[in-house]
């Protein structure tokens, strides 16, 4: 039995997802049965190419180089979120996204796609990279999903709102080939999600360009927003504040006996954790919410937040040496 957790953020919650991999790895006996990292997702900015949620800030290749090493050491693939649906034929020349690639390119990291044309380019440029059909793509027909999940795809990932289609997933030959997201802060049958997906594309696309041109000056969304006043309703969504425990109320949430007593019997090993822009403690609650095991997870929860202070991840008085 096997439940692949593929966990947010391997930029700016680099660190914290490094001590989560070695708690794992040093206490199994915390974690329900079969627990496994996937992959962590995300990108490292300003990736143009990345898509579903906009990630802000700067890395530079030392950074980049020391995050993948990091992880693969450890047998964990990256997997970068380059769904970004705006992008263009000009922007598939983009030297920090094709400086990643190339970086690593390697075999084991792996890339989530939306675009067919920077998927194409993938293809052909980085052909060792596995590569995911995004959730992005809001394939809800069943018989879309099958077509697409027997595509040449390392994984696809089932829109959240086919969660609790039994009837549906019931017919998916491949079963391991999908991923379920778990956790959506989304609301169910949101009719302007694509929209979102759009907006959220455009200001990635505004951000990366500003970073390349102005590096020590801040970027101005509100000036964004005033040239795209349709973009503010989505930048400003308030269902991405939304908490473990907003979203364990929507219909679409999966929880973590379901995940366990429902779809790894029916052939499911790949499940996906939303949260790159999550409040660090919003995300320590997720972790321990899907993967410890019920009476373990006030321990693991107490011994994952010394971990994470005496790495340096969160700041303790008492704890942390210079609060000491």
């Amino acid at each position: 039995m096997k439940a692949r957790f593929h966990l947010p953020n391997f930029s700016s919650y680099y660190k914290f997802n490094l001590v989560f991999a070695e708690m794992l790895a040093n206490h199994p006996d915390y974690f329900r049965e079969g627990v496994e990292i996937a992959s962590v997702y995300g990108a490292f900015p300003p990736s143009i190419w990345n898509g579903g949620r906009t990630e802000g800030g700067v890395c530079d290749k030392a950074f980049v180089k020391g995050v993948i090493k990091a992880f693969n050491d450890r047998g964990i693939p990256l997997r970068f979120t380059f769904t970004n649906p705006m992008l263009e034929k000009k922007h598939l020349s983009d030297d920090f996204c094709n400086m990643v690639m190339h970086l690593a390119d390697n075999g084991l990291n792996e890339v989530i796609v939306f675009s067919p044309l920077l998927e194409e380019y993938i293809r052909k440029n980085y052909p060792s990279y596995k590569i995911t059909s995004s959730t992005c793509k809001r394939i809800t027909d069943p018989e879309a999903l099958y077509s697409e999940i027997g595509k040449d795809y390392h994984i696809v990932v089932i829109d959240y709102d086919l969660n609790h289609d039994m009837e549906t997933l019931k017919g998916i030959p491949d079963k391991k080939k999908c991923e379920l997201l778990v956790n959506a802060c989304c609301n169910p049958g949101c009719p302007v999600r694509s929209e979102h997906y759009r907006a959220l594309g455009t200001q990635q696309i505004a951000y990366a360009n500003h970073v390349r041109k102005y590096k020590n000056v801040p970027f101005n969304q509100e000036k964004l927003l005033r040239e795209h006043p349709e973009m503010k309703q989505f930048v400003e969504c308030p269902c991405a504040s939304r908490s473990l425990f907003d979203v364990t109320g929507l219909r679409n949430h999966i929880t973590p006996d379901e995940i366990w007593n429902t779809y790894i019997p029916m052939g499911f090993e790949q499940f996906k954790i939303e949260g790159r822009t999550f409040p660090i403690f919003n995300l320590i609650e997720h972790y321990m919410y899907y993967m410890a095991k019920p009476e373990c997870k006030d321990r693991a929860r107490f011994e994952f937040l010394q971990w994470l202070a005496a790495n340096g991840v969160i700041q303790i008085p008492g704890l942390n040496p210079e609060f000491a």
